[in-house]
């Protein structure tokens, strides 16, 4: 233990918005796997689960509709929900439920309005639906009080395309769920990560060889005060690292220079759907990935290895 925590290391070089980009020293590409799998498949979203149409004169059926709607990312605190198994009614605990009415019309000078339905147009209903005796959603009391407001984390996503006099009205029902389960659920657009790079020189090289190399990869190799050849940060010169990987396979520079990866070494990659903080979300895969250890050694406790004979 205090080897492994004299070695591991976290460095964030990137954070803006929604992504987040940091190096991770010292670990295995199993545990930084396991962490990719828990953000992207086990972190709980609120997503539209149940789509209850009114009127749809659209050219989109309301198939397609529901499916467009059910992907589009909301920002809510998943902390402030229950999960709702099936047979369970929806109520206030379990339940979001959005409303969308949107009518296309035509002004006197040509304009459109409302052509464009977009995640704009979904509305909030804290009181809970308003046709209760259809959807079988029945709230006891309102949502307002209780939880953050609710929205999609972009109101410019496009959903529909209207004409004058075509209308869409319906209510959607969210419920809690995860990746797992559906995509719609995955509180990323992706979760990635990848080996840091690492640039070798297999022997001393200076004077023209030295010049030819900063000359085929600039930046990426700088000629030293000493005329000899040094290397620069290859995550800085990507774009130069195929090239180098095909230079070093010619004769000329076989056994001169090499491009390898560091197997301890990640460089992982977060692009929340806004629903989480991509620092949220990491941490909550730890303490997942904790919990999943801890249930594996109270088996291992509770189930001991029977004694050899």
């Amino acid at each position: 233990m205090d080897r492994f925590r004299s070695g591991f290391d976290i460095e964030i070089v990137h954070y803006e918005d929604m992504e987040m980009t940091f190096h991770m020293k010292g670990v295995s590409l199993a545990l930084a796997n396991a962490l990719r799998r828990i953000i992207i498949s086990e972190t709980p979203t609120m997503a539209i689960e149940h789509v209850f149409m009114v009127n749809n004169t659209g050219i989109i059926n309301d198939e397609m509709l529901s499916h467009r709607l059910g992907l589009v990312p909301l920002a809510v605190n998943p902390h402030q929900f229950q999960y709702k198994l099936s047979d369970e009614p929806a109520t206030e605990a379990n339940t979001i439920v959005l409303r969308l009415k949107v009518a296309c019309r035509q002004l006197a000078d040509g304009t459109l309005v409302d052509n464009k339905v977009t995640s704009g147009h979904l509305e909030w209903l804290p009181e809970g639906s308003e046709m209760p005796e259809e959807t079988g959603c029945l709230f006891s009391r309102s949502q307002e009080d209780q939880i953050d407001p609710v929205r999609p984390t972009h109101d410019d996503i496009l959903l529909a395309k209207l004409r004058p006099g075509e209308e869409i009205e319906l209510e959607a029902h969210c419920v809690k769920g995860v990746g797992e389960e559906h995509a719609k659920w995955s509180p990323v657009a992706t979760a990635w990560y990848r080996l840091m790079p690492e640039v070798v020189l297999l022997r001393s090289v200076t004077g023209d060889e030295a010049a030819e190399l900063a000359k085929e990869l600039p930046g990426l190799f700088t000629v030293g005060p000493g005329g000899e050849a040094v290397v620069d940060n290859p995550l800085e010169h990507e774009k130069l690292l195929e090239k180098l990987r095909w230079m070093s396979g010619q004769p000329k520079w076989q056994g001169v220079v090499q491009l390898r990866k560091l197997k301890n070494h990640c460089v992982f990659t977060i692009q929340s759907t806004g629903a989480w903080k991509p620092h949220e979300l990491f941490q909550y895969a730890i303490q997942v990935l904790k919990s999943k250890c801890d249930k594996v050694l109270e088996g291992l406790q509770r189930y001991p290895a029977p004694e050899d004979d």
